[in-house]
């Protein structure tokens, strides 16, 4: 696949970038080198490789997923200008 300056025009207009008529062959060129690079790692052989989340082997840590609600509603309800039975009181907003 080759990008012509025409094409290039466009990705920039796409892009909202602003580019002088006299630069969109250097830009068609670029995107021709970017292009050129894709096809090459098209190319690589990736049968039998695993995904990867880092270049170093490493092991997340991981905690149980349990939802709780912390035992602390005092102390977030002593920050409420106005708090009534045990929740936030918020003053009426739609008639």
């Amino acid at each position: 696949m080759s990008i012509d300056e025409t094409t290039a025009a466009r990705v920039a207009k796409l892009a909202r970038i602003k580019v002088e008529p006299e630069a969109l062959p250097a830009l068609a060129g670029e995107f021709n080198t970017i292009l050129g690079f894709i096809e090459q790692l098209n190319e690589v052989d990736i049968e039998g490789v695993e995904p990867m989340t880092s270049v170093t082997p490493q092991v997340l840590k991981r905690r149980v997923d349990a939802v709780t609600d912390g035992n602390q509603q005092d102390k977030v309800l002593s920050n409420a200008p106005d708090a009534r039975e045990g929740f936030f009181a918020v003053p009426k907003v739609v008639e």
